[in-house]
């Protein structure tokens, strides 16, 4: 496997590079998406960098952005029920 600590990886949306990685790092974050969004295999690509050469190019796979109804609910109803070294925490 390839020495990848002194390259970070890079994303490309319309040959235009739109999110970078952390050098040495192995997972780069596509963020600003809307929830629901459906992204198609290839309307990303990644490639690894070392700051002046660049990878050949490869397509994300497809995806879609989670929605809002897949967090949980906020917590309701919290209560606190002391005991002798803290509390109890319950909610709905």
């Amino acid at each position: 496997m390839a020495d990848r600590t002194k390259q970070h990886l890079v994303i490309y949306k319309n040959a235009t590079k739109t999110f970078e990685g952390e050098v040495g790092e192995k997972t780069v974050a596509i963020t600003g998406l809307d929830a629901g969004t459906v992204v198609a295999e290839g309307d990303y690509q990644v490639a690894w960098s070392d700051g002046t050469n660049e990878s050949d190019k490869v397509d994300v796979p497809a995806f879609t952005v989670n929605s809002a109804e897949t967090k949980p609910e906020v917590v309701s109803n919290v209560t606190a029920t002391p005991t002798d070294d803290g509390a109890n925490v319950t909610g709905e």
